[in-house]
C-alpha cells in the first residue's frame, strides 16, 4: 500500500463512502463493508475523488499500462467521475475530451445517446467499481458502435471478490472477467489488499476488528490477483 492508498482509504472513511458493519450485496452475500461512491455528495469531495482517480491514470498513462484520447463515463454514476476527472486533469495540464451516455435515446434537440465530445480515438472508461460487469458491456458496445477503440477501464476499488451469487460462486472476478472477455486493461485506485493492509496498521481496535471479518470474508470468496493499481 502506497501513501496514495493510504491517503484514499482516510477520505472514503471521513466522507461515509466506505462503512463497515454487516451489509447484504447485490449477489446476496454478507459482506463485512459497504462502498458506494454516491456518498462523495460534494464539490470538494468529488475535486478531491477527482484527484485520486487523476494521480491513478497519469501514473497508468505515464508507464504505458493504459493509452487515452478521451474519457467516457457511463450513467449515472460515471457521468459525475467523467466530469470531474476531465476538470481535474486539465487543472494537472492535460486536457482530455469527456463523454457520458444517456439512459434513454434523445429524439429531439441534439437527439442521440452520447452528451460531450464525439466518441473518436482510445477512450477509457470511468467507473466506481464493477460489480456485474453490465455498465462496462454496455459501455464498450457503445464506443465500438460510435467508431471509437475501448482501451481500458478505471474503477475506484477493486474489491477481488470472485463474480457470481452466494449459491452459484465463480472462479474468477467481475474485473477479471471484463479483462479477459474485452482484452482491456482495469486499474484501481486501490484494492482489497490495500484495504486490509491500512486497517491493520489503524490504531483504531475497532478497524482491526473490521480487517480480520474482512480477511475472513476474503478467504470465502476473495482472488489473488487484483486489477492494476498506481504503485
Amino acid at each position: 500500500m502506497t501513501s496514495l492508498q493510504n491517503q484514499f482509504f482516510e477520505f472514503c472513511i471521513k466522507s461515509k463512502a466506505l462503512r463497515f458493519g454487516e451489509f447484504k450485496t447485490k449477489a446476496g452475500r454478507l459482506s463485512p463493508y459497504f462502498f458506494n461512491a454516491g456518498d462523495f455528495n460534494t464539490g470538494s469531495m468529488l475535486h478531491q475523488l477527482s484527484n485520486f482517480y487523476a494521480q491513478t491514470l497519469i501514473k497508468a498513462i505515464d508507464e504505458g499500462r493504459l493509452q487515452c484520447d478521451m474519457v467516457f463515463g457511463p450513467a449515472y454514476k460515471g457521468i459525475a467521475l467523467a466530469c470531474s476527472l476531465a476538470i481535474r486533469m486539465a487543472e494537472l495540464g492535460r486536457d482530455i475530451p469527456f463523454a457520458y451516455n444517456r439512459k434513454e435515446v434523445k429524439d429531439h434537440g441534439e437527439g442521440g445517446d452520447i452528451i460531450g465530445a464525439p466518441i473518436q480515438g482510445k477512450v477509457l472508461i470511468i467507473d466506481d467499481v464493477i460489480s456485474a460487469g453490465t455498465s462496462i458491456r454496455e459501455s464498450i458496445n457503445l464506443i465500438k458502435a460510435h467508431g471509437g477503440q475501448p482501451a481500458g477501464v478505471m474503477i475506484a476499488l477493486d474489491r477481488m471478490e470472485r463474480a457470481g451469487t452466494v449459491e452459484d460462486v465463480l472462479p474468477i472476478s467481475a474485473v477479471q472477467e471484463v479483462e479477459e472477455r474485452y482484452k482491456v486493461p482495469v486499474v484501481s485506485i486501490a484494492n482489497m489488499e490495500d484495504l486490509l493492509a491500512y486497517l491493520q496498521s489503524s490504531d483504531s481496535e475497532r478497524l482491526h476488528d473490521f480487517e480480520k471479518r474482512i480477511a475472513e470474508n476474503r478467504t470465502k470468496y476473495g482472488i489473488e490477483k487484483p486489477a492494476a493499481k498506481t504503485q
